[in-house]
Protein backbone atom coordinates (compact mmCIF):
# COMPACT_ATOMS: atom_id res chain seq x y z
CA UNK A 1 0.00 0.00 0.00
CA UNK A 2 1.36 3.16 -0.93
CA UNK A 3 0.93 7.03 0.68
CA UNK A 4 -1.20 7.63 -2.90
CA UNK A 5 -3.64 4.74 -1.83
CA UNK A 6 -3.23 5.55 2.24
CA UNK A 7 -1.20 4.44 4.47
CA UNK A 8 -2.02 3.77 8.71
CA UNK A 9 0.63 4.26 10.82
CA UNK A 10 0.12 2.34 14.34
CA UNK A 11 1.25 3.76 17.54
CA UNK A 12 -0.24 2.22 20.29
CA UNK A 13 -4.11 2.14 20.32
CA UNK A 14 -3.67 5.26 18.27
CA UNK A 15 -3.30 5.40 14.44
CA UNK A 16 -2.60 8.05 11.53
CA UNK A 17 -3.38 8.18 7.80
CA UNK A 18 -1.72 9.40 5.66
CA UNK A 19 -2.16 10.07 1.80
CA UNK A 20 -0.05 11.34 -0.68
CA UNK A 21 -1.09 13.12 -4.40
CA UNK A 22 0.63 14.73 -6.72
CA UNK A 23 -1.74 16.69 -8.65
CA UNK A 24 -0.87 18.56 -11.74
CA UNK A 25 -2.69 21.47 -10.99
CA UNK A 26 -1.19 24.76 -9.06
CA UNK A 27 -1.05 24.98 -5.41
CA UNK A 28 -3.70 27.93 -5.44
CA UNK A 29 -6.13 25.88 -7.44
CA UNK A 30 -6.04 22.99 -5.20
CA UNK A 31 -6.23 25.16 -2.12
CA UNK A 32 -9.58 26.64 -3.81
CA UNK A 33 -10.91 23.19 -4.17
CA UNK A 34 -10.08 22.29 -0.05
CA UNK A 35 -11.01 25.20 1.53
CA UNK A 36 -14.06 27.09 -0.45
CA UNK A 37 -17.29 26.19 0.07
CA UNK A 38 -18.92 25.60 -2.92
CA UNK A 39 -15.96 23.32 -4.28
CA UNK A 40 -15.14 21.21 -1.12
CA UNK A 41 -19.10 20.66 -1.92
CA UNK A 42 -18.62 19.51 -4.76
CA UNK A 43 -16.04 16.61 -3.54
CA UNK A 44 -16.84 15.72 0.00
CA UNK A 45 -20.05 17.77 1.09
CA UNK A 46 -21.97 20.60 1.85
CA UNK A 47 -19.34 22.59 3.83
CA UNK A 48 -19.25 25.87 6.04
CA UNK A 49 -16.09 27.40 7.05
CA UNK A 50 -15.08 30.53 9.32
CA UNK A 51 -11.87 30.88 7.09
CA UNK A 52 -9.20 31.78 10.32
CA UNK A 53 -6.97 30.40 12.97
CA UNK A 54 -9.66 29.88 15.69
CA UNK A 55 -12.33 29.81 13.14
CA UNK A 56 -14.86 26.51 12.85
CA UNK A 57 -15.56 24.05 9.85
CA UNK A 58 -18.68 22.04 9.55
CA UNK A 59 -18.87 19.28 6.30
CA UNK A 60 -21.59 16.90 5.86
CA UNK A 61 -20.17 14.43 3.69
CA UNK A 62 -21.98 13.35 0.47
CA UNK A 63 -20.95 9.92 -0.39
CA UNK A 64 -21.21 7.57 3.23
CA UNK A 65 -24.53 5.62 3.48
CA UNK A 66 -24.93 7.36 6.95
CA UNK A 67 -27.73 9.17 8.44
CA UNK A 68 -26.55 12.95 7.73
CA UNK A 69 -25.92 13.68 11.89
CA UNK A 70 -23.81 10.35 11.48
CA UNK A 71 -22.29 11.97 8.53
CA UNK A 72 -21.49 15.37 9.90
CA UNK A 73 -17.88 16.48 10.86
CA UNK A 74 -17.29 19.95 12.99
CA UNK A 75 -13.69 21.33 14.28
CA UNK A 76 -11.69 24.43 15.00
CA UNK A 77 -9.18 25.47 12.50
CA UNK A 78 -5.86 24.62 13.83
CA UNK A 79 -3.55 26.19 11.08
CA UNK A 80 -4.99 28.57 8.23
CA UNK A 81 -1.78 29.29 6.22
CA UNK A 82 -3.13 30.49 2.59
CA UNK A 83 -2.35 28.09 0.12
CA UNK A 84 -0.05 25.96 2.19
CA UNK A 85 -1.41 24.24 5.22
CA UNK A 86 -5.18 24.03 6.70
CA UNK A 87 -5.76 22.14 9.76
CA UNK A 88 -8.54 21.28 11.51
CA UNK A 89 -10.58 19.42 14.55
CA UNK A 90 -12.56 16.44 13.31
CA UNK A 91 -15.30 15.82 15.54
CA UNK A 92 -17.87 13.21 14.15
CA UNK A 93 -20.16 10.77 15.81
CA UNK A 94 -18.96 8.03 14.71
CA UNK A 95 -15.16 8.33 15.65
CA UNK A 96 -12.89 9.28 17.96
CA UNK A 97 -12.38 13.76 17.82
CA UNK A 98 -9.12 13.86 15.69
CA UNK A 99 -7.45 16.63 13.66
CA UNK A 100 -6.53 16.67 9.92
CA UNK A 101 -4.18 18.22 8.12
CA UNK A 102 -3.51 19.40 4.56
CA UNK A 103 -0.27 20.18 3.36
CA UNK A 104 0.33 21.59 -0.26
CA UNK A 105 3.58 21.67 -2.15
CA UNK A 106 4.74 23.06 -5.24
CA UNK A 107 5.84 19.93 -7.22
CA UNK A 108 6.63 20.98 -11.35
CA UNK A 109 3.95 22.80 -12.52
CA UNK A 110 1.57 21.03 -10.22
CA UNK A 111 0.80 20.33 -6.71
CA UNK A 112 2.14 17.76 -3.40
CA UNK A 113 -0.98 17.23 -1.59
CA UNK A 114 -0.18 15.65 2.01
CA UNK A 115 -3.17 14.75 4.15
CA UNK A 116 -2.97 13.31 7.39
CA UNK A 117 -5.83 12.22 9.87
CA UNK A 118 -4.36 11.74 13.52
CA UNK A 119 -6.01 10.27 16.72
CA UNK A 120 -7.97 7.51 14.99
CA UNK A 121 -8.26 4.19 16.50
CA UNK A 122 -6.52 1.80 14.57
CA UNK A 123 -10.04 0.01 13.59
CA UNK A 124 -11.44 3.36 12.25
CA UNK A 125 -8.17 4.31 10.20
CA UNK A 126 -8.45 1.45 8.19
CA UNK A 127 -11.95 1.92 8.10
CA UNK A 128 -11.68 5.63 6.91
CA UNK A 129 -8.80 4.55 4.12
CA UNK A 130 -11.30 3.61 2.01
CA UNK A 131 -13.67 6.33 2.35
CA UNK A 132 -10.54 9.04 2.34
CA UNK A 133 -9.37 7.42 -0.99
CA UNK A 134 -12.38 7.55 -2.70
CA UNK A 135 -12.84 11.40 -1.79
CA UNK A 136 -9.42 11.87 -2.54
CA UNK A 137 -10.59 10.63 -6.04
CA UNK A 138 -13.66 12.83 -6.31
CA UNK A 139 -11.06 15.97 -5.43
CA UNK A 140 -8.62 15.09 -8.18
CA UNK A 141 -11.30 14.33 -10.39
CA UNK A 142 -13.18 18.14 -10.05
CA UNK A 143 -9.79 19.66 -10.30
CA UNK A 144 -9.37 18.28 -14.03
CA UNK A 145 -12.89 19.20 -14.71
CA UNK A 146 -13.93 15.16 -15.18
CA UNK A 147 -17.34 13.52 -13.62
CA UNK A 148 -17.08 12.69 -10.21
CA UNK A 149 -16.51 9.54 -9.51
CA UNK A 150 -19.76 7.75 -7.44
CA UNK A 151 -18.36 7.31 -3.51
CA UNK A 152 -19.95 4.44 -3.08
CA UNK A 153 -18.95 2.53 -6.20
CA UNK A 154 -15.32 4.44 -5.35
CA UNK A 155 -15.04 3.07 -1.89
CA UNK A 156 -16.16 -0.81 -3.52
CA UNK A 157 -13.38 -0.38 -6.17
CA UNK A 158 -10.78 0.16 -3.50
CA UNK A 159 -11.71 -2.29 -1.08
CA UNK A 160 -13.70 -5.00 -3.13
CA UNK A 161 -16.63 -4.28 -0.31
CA UNK A 162 -19.63 -2.19 -0.68
CA UNK A 163 -19.71 -0.01 1.81
CA UNK A 164 -22.72 0.28 4.27
CA UNK A 165 -21.80 2.48 6.96
CA UNK A 166 -21.02 0.00 9.25
CA UNK A 167 -16.97 -0.21 8.56
CA UNK A 168 -17.42 3.51 10.34
CA UNK A 169 -18.90 2.74 13.45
Amino acid sequence: MTDRDGRVVVDGDRAVLHFERRLPHPVEQVWAAITDPDQRGKWMGRTVIDARVGGTIETVASGPPLPPDRKRMTGRILVWDPPHVFEHEWHQSIVEPGVVRYELHPDGAGTLLRLSHRGLSVPNANGFRTGTHAFLDRLDALLAGDPLPNWAQRVHAISGVAPTGEEFS
